[in-house]
């Protein structure tokens, strides 16, 4: 088969053609290491779903586990798994050139999952429960990071140089997938800003302030490259939206444009200030609105593939859509600190890796492995879809009634009906949501321990 000769013609985004060697090999390299983050993440989010399910979190002792678990849970399902799979985005995309970077960074990604993976079971891991990449103290954990960090900076590096479009207005999703290496880049720097100038302090404060405008700046990539995938699934399925190829590249730019923003911050305001915090914030709830037009362009491709047969990637798409619907909308009902939060939070990263798992169906049999089939392939975005929801649901309900975040077991106070059948659903919907999750990673390795031969 070649490769290169696999393209859909379409009015609005042809899906790009996967160039044989260096960009097909590390595609494949890196989406192995995304599927090795989600299996890891998996197994840690039956502790941390037993730990917060009323009856059961009073039977285990689970309390002293939960926070060490949610770590490296968070670490491996956020930033390594989405990470990692940005990297598939960029290497499918991008061209075969600096080969020897490209390498570079995922040996040293994949070196520092591993590390950050057996930290939890070395002495001194002392968990830090902070937004966006939390922490455990301990050198072994804070030397993954390290590793993991350069690994991604060269990668990269790698995909603004290789994924540059050729023409800026004609190839949205090469488009999109550069300005969520831009955002990648932006991110990066934000942290590398933050770890140089915020004198270091005892307690959560401080790990709070190193992540805070580089996680911000990281959920810009995500949605980005969530919408390239939505587009990406389209395509894949027969169905691009009818908008040219300039309005999509123009949509893109759009919804990038808030990132002007980050550096801008950064050169005016103290690292760590309260007026640099509350821009951030509000970086959000202004920034955001600037990918509505990027939506509403993936809600037409998703109504565009109503009558298409069933398929993987279909369901995703149909999921991934929901959850971050529901995760946006949750977002602007947030009242002080309690689950609401968190169930904002599932929604809007869930809907962005439901969208990945259904553009990691459309790769497979373009990457060289085989193709995504049967009931289970079709089910599994329902399946763990329809588990986050409930998970979403409750959390969101229980919030409404003050239950608290980053609590477990007993410290969460549970006194009220409603508030134990909030939580309740919270557990049955993260329980299904891990079969779910498990579903995915076995149709994964299926198709992927069948290399198919290129003809």
């Amino acid at each position: 088969m070649n490769l290169q000769a696999a393209t859909v013609s379409s009015p609005a985004s042809v899906v790009p053609a996967i160039s044989s060697g260096t960009p097909t090999s590390l595609a494949r390299a890196w989406l192995w290491l995304g599927v090795m983050a989600l299996i890891g993440s998996g197994l840690l989010a039956v502790l941390l779903v037993l730990s917060r399910t009323p009856g059961i979190q009073d039977v285990f002792p689970l309390k002293d586990l939960f926070r060490a678990a949610l770590v490296v849970h968070v670490d491996l399902s956020v930033a390594v798994w989405f990470m990692a799979f940005a990297a598939v985005i960029w290497c499918s995309v991008g061209g075969g050139g600096l080969a020897w970077l490209g390498w570079s960074g995922f040996g040293l990604a994949a070196l520092g999952t591993v590390l950050m993976t057996v930290s939890p079971f070395f002495p001194g891991a002392e968990p830090v429960l902070n937004n966006y990449i939390p922490v455990l103290k301990q050198p072994l954990f804070f030397a993954s990071l390290w590793i993991f960090g350069v690994g991604m900076s060269l990668a990269v590096l790698r995909a603004l140089i290789t994924t540059w479009p050729a023409r800026l207005l004609g190839e949205p999703l090469r488009l999109g997938a550069f300005l969520g290496a831009v955002a990648a880049f932006l991110a990066l720097a934000a942290f590398f800003w933050s770890w140089s100038m915020v004198p270091e302090v005892d307690g959560t404060i401080y790990y709070e302030v190193l992540f805070w405008g580089g996680g911000h700046t990281l959920q810009f990539q995500h949605a980005l490259l969530m919408v390239v995938a939505w587009l990406w699934i389209a395509g894949h399925l027969g169905r691009p939206s009818a908008v040219s190829p300039r309005a999509a590249s123009v949509l893109f730019l759009v919804a990038a444009v808030p990132l002007l923003a980050v550096p801008a911050i950064y050169l005016l305001l103290p690292v760590g200030s309260l007026p640099h915090v509350e821009l951030f914030a509000k970086l959000m709830e202004w920034g955001h609105p600037y990918m509505g037009p990027l939506i509403l362009l993936g809600a037409l491709s998703l109504w565009g593939v109503r009558t298409v047969p069933a398929a993987p990637a279909k369901s995703a798409f149909v999921a991934s859509f929901v959850l971050f619907a529901l995760g946006g909308v949750l977002g602007y009902l947030i009242h002080g600190v309690n689950v609401v939060i968190p169930a904002h939070y599932h929604g809007s990263t869930v809907g962005v890796t439901l969208a990945f798992m259904g553009l990691a169906y459309a790769l497979l049999p373009p990457l060289g492995f085989g193709r995504p089939e049967g009931r289970m392939a079709i089910w599994q975005p329902y399946v763990y879809g329809g588990g986050q929801l409930i998970h979403v649901l409750g959390l969101a309900w229980s919030g409404g009634y003050g239950v608290q975040r980053k609590v477990a077991g007993a410290d969460q106070m549970l006194t009220t009906l409603p508030q134990k059948v909030g939580m309740g659903m919270m557990g049955l919907g993260g329980l299904i949501a891990v079969i779910g999750g498990l579903m995915f990673v076995l149709v994964c390795l299926k198709a992927m321990a069948w290399r198919r031969r290129a003809r």
